[in-house]
């Protein structure tokens, strides 16, 4: 079953997708590059899926948020549900203060985000794909804004029980934290361009030491290494899925010469960049660790800036 609502005036696109054994992602090779954010609901027993070519274990009964310029395919589409949509339909940026996911469920630090659902939960969650699918075959005046209403509802719902299951979260107010998803939203608005800690420092209004002793107190990679990881990812996905050359690659991730980008490249990921190019998905692994606590389960971690398309 395939759902879908299109915006003829403002071109936004939101749908669902039960079953669809066609369902994956693209990323960079998706024409257009249209920036979609998808959240992935396991409806059955635990299954596989390659994401950015790295294969891992998606429990049952779960939920996956999923970015635009990731690529992915789960050995068994037919047991997902499947929302879509993009920026123009709602945008997570600018309606952050209505569900204060961006930075955290989509561009956060931990990803693949695994979010686990109870039986109240899982009932939830199908209650608002039934009231999805009920407004998808109403058309009317006001069907655009009753189903931003219940992707609201359901993305608000999935980020309660993502904090819920994330250690930080249950440790440091919602204040705190908004930082570190500042930091990410920066971070992937940035990376190909500004490479230093100084630059996303001072949007953030603090020094590069304040903020590298904030995300070591959260118990998170510092913004250096993360910054360093997002390069790496990037630089990793034209590898894998594209045909661009070093030099060309380097370019597009801020580098002055592909001599520069190859040492980086070697310093972070440990082997030379052409090592990854046509590679196969490297075996199965497991999400961050879950620990259960006594309030449930949780996950353990490890701006004039550009505005990023989300």
């Amino acid at each position: 079953m395939n759902g879908r609502f299109l915006d003829k005036a403002t071109r936004g696109m939101f749908s669902i997708s039960i079953g669809d054994p066609a369902f994956r992602g693209r990323g960079i090779l998706e024409k257009g590059k249209e920036t979609i954010n998808t959240i992935v609901y396991n409806t059955a027993g635990p299954q596989g899926v390659i994401i950015d070519n790295i294969k891992y274990a998606m429990p049952a009964n779960c939920v996956l948020p999923l970015v635009a310029n990731q690529h992915f395919v789960f050995d068994q589409p037919e047991n997902l549900v499947v929302w879509q949509f993009n920026r123009d339909f709602y945008c997570i940026a600018d309606h952050d203060a209505e569900v204060g996911c961006v930075g955290f469920l989509f561009y956060g630090i931990e990803h693949p985000l695994f979010i686990q659902l109870s039986d109240e939960d899982r009932k939830s969650i199908s209650t608002l794909e039934m009231q999805c699918i009920e407004e998808m075959g109403i058309e009317d005046k006001i069907q655009g804004e009753m189903l931003r209403t219940v992707l609201k509802r359901l993305i608000i719902k999935i980020t309660r029980l993502a904090k819920l299951q994330t250690a930080n979260y249950q440790q440091f107010t919602d204040d705190k934290m908004d930082l570190v998803r500042k930091f990410n939203l920066l971070l992937e608005a940035n990376f190909r361009s500004r490479h230093e800690v100084q630059f996303y420092a001072q949007a953030l209004n603090r020094s590069p030491k304040t903020l590298t002793n904030l995300f070591n107190l959260y118990n998170y990679l510092s913004p250096s290494k993360l910054i360093q990881r997002r390069i790496i990812l990037e630089a990793k996905r034209y590898l894998y899925y594209t045909d661009k050359s070093a030099k060309e690659v380097a370019a597009d991730l801020g580098f002055t010469s592909a001599a520069h980008f190859s040492r980086f490249f070697k310093a972070c990921a440990g082997v030379n960049f052409s090592e990854f190019s046509g590679a196969s998905p490297v075996p199965i692994s497991e999400a961050s660790p879950v620990r259960m606590a006594e309030t449930g389960p949780v996950r353990m971690s490890e701006a004039s800036p550009i505005p990023v398309a989300v």
